[in-house]
C-alpha cells in the first residue's frame, strides 16, 4: 500500500511512520520541512507548505496514492482541498481530528460516540472548525462514497510535544518540582481526564488503513486508563523523587488572566473527559493503548533530558505571579475571616 502522510513529523504523526514501515508500506510524507530530519530514510519526503493551496492542488493532482492520512487539517477548507486534490483516485481517508470537537459537558460518562453531539458554538474556535470538519468530510462520504475515516484524539502527549500541563510548560514542570516551587492547577485538580501517548495513538491511524469497518466512521481513541489532573504533576513527582506542591485555582480566573492560553481549559478540560473506546476497539483490533502515565512521562522526561530542554521564560513569570496572587488572596480572605470572628 502506497500511504501519503500530510504533516509526517509532529507528535503523533512521527509515531505512525515506523509502524508503516513495519507493515512493508511505501511512505510519502509532505510537510514544510521544520523537522525532517525525524524522518526513517526510507520515507519518500516531499518539502512543501499545505498552505499553499495552489502549490498542493497542482503537486498532488501528479501523484497516486492507495491512502491519504491527513494530520493537519484545522477546518472544512483544509480538508476540501485534500478531498479536491485526490477525489476518488485515493482509496481511503483519515483525517485527524480532535475529541475537543465534542460539546461539553459530555451527555454520557463515559462518552460513547453516537451519545454525543458535535460543537455548534464558535466560543471554543479550534473544537468548533474540527467539529465543521467533520460535517463536511461526513457529508462528502454520503454524498461520493469516500472512504473517509476519523479519528479523535483527546489530549496526547509523547515525543516532540509542546502541549504538556496546565500552562503547557512542559520541561518548565520537572524545573518547579525539583526546586520546590508550587505548580498551578486548574479547578481542585480532580477532574477525570486519560492521557495518551502518541506510541499507542499511532496504532489507531495504522489500524484504520484499509479496514472497511471504519469507512463512513469517526472514533475517539484514548488510553482507557482513569486518572485526574493533577496525577499529571504527581507522577512527575514519583520520577523525580519528589513530591510536587500543587496550587489550585478557578478555572474561570486563570482564562481572566490570559484567555489566549487558558481557553482551552475552561472550554474544555474543566470537564470530566472519560472516553468509551468499545468502537474502536471492535472495529480496529490493532488499537490496544499499554503505555501508562508513569511509563509515557519517564519516555518524555528522558527527551528533555537528551534534548536539553529548558523553560520557557515567559510561562515561567507567569506561574510565579500567579503562586503570588494566589498567596496575597488567601491572605486577604484570612483577614476577613479574622475580622468577621
Amino acid at each position: 500500500m502506497k500511504v501519503l502522510v500530510i504533516g509526517g513529523t509532529g507528535v503523533i504523526s512521527r509515531e505512525i511512520i515506523p509502524l508503516l514501515l513495519e507493515k512493508k508500506m511505501e511512505v510519502t510524507v509532505i510537510n514544510r520541512g521544520y523537522r525532517s530530519k525525524v524522518l526513517p530514510g526510507e520515507v519518500e519526503y516531499v518539502q512543501g507548505d499545505k498552505r499553499d493551496r495552489s502549490w498542493f492542488f497542482a503537486h498532488m493532482q501528479q501523484r497516486k496514492f492507495d491512502a491519504v492520512i491527513d494530520m493537519i487539517s484545522y477546518t472544512i477548507e483544509d480538508a476540501q482541498l485534500t478531498i479536491d486534490a485526490f477525489g476518488d483516485r485515493v482509496m481511503q481517508y483519515v483525517f485527524c481530528s480532535t475529541a475537543a470537537a465534542y460539546q461539553r459537558p459530555f451527555q454520557t460518562l463515559p462518552a460513547r460516540e453516537d451519545g454525543e453531539f458535535l460543537l455548534d458554538q464558535q466560543s471554543f474556535l479550534y473544537g468548533y472548525q474540527k467539529a465543521q470538519m467533520e460535517r463536511y468530510l461526513m457529508a462528502e462520504h454520503a454524498k461520493r462514497r469516500l472512504a473517509i475515516t476519523i479519528l479523535r484524539p483527546s489530549l496526547t502527549y509523547g515525543i516532540g510535544c509542546v502541549n504538556v500541563g496546565v500552562l503547557r510548560q512542559n520541561y518548565g514542570i520537572v524545573d518547579r518540582i525539583l526546586q520546590g516551587k508550587p505548580l498551578i492547577m486548574f479547578g481542585d485538580g480532580w477532574t477525570p481526564w486519560q492521557f495518551t501517548f502518541a506510541k499507542d495513538l499511532a496504532k489507531a491511524f495504522v489500524g484504520a488503513l484499509g479496514n472497511e469497518k471504519t469507512y463512513g466512521q469517526a472514533y475517539h481513541a484514548t488510553n482507557s486508563d482513569l486518572h485526574y489532573w493533577r496525577d499529571l504533576y504527581v507522577e512527575f513527582g514519583k520520577i523525580l523523587g519528589k513530591q510536587p506542591h500543587i496550587l489550585c485555582l478557578p478555572t474561570e480566573m486563570l482564562q481572566l488572566v490570559n484567555p489566549t492560553l487558558f481557553d482551552h481549559l475552561h472550554d474544555e478540560k474543566q470537564y470530566p473527559s472519560v472516553f468509551d473506546n468499545t468502537k474502536i476497539e471492535r472495529d480496529i483490533k490493532e488499537f490496544q493503548p499499554v503505555i501508562s502515565l508513569h511509563d509515557g512521562l519517564l519516555q518524555l522526561l528522558r527527551w528533555y533530558e537528551e534534548e536539553h530542554h529548558g523553560i520557557d521564560l515567559a510561562k515561567e513569570a507567569l506561574e510565579d505571579q500567579l503562586v503570588q496572587w494566589h498567596k496575597e488572596f488567601r491572605l486577604t480572605l484570612q483577614g476577613k475571616r479574622f475580622l468577621e470572628s
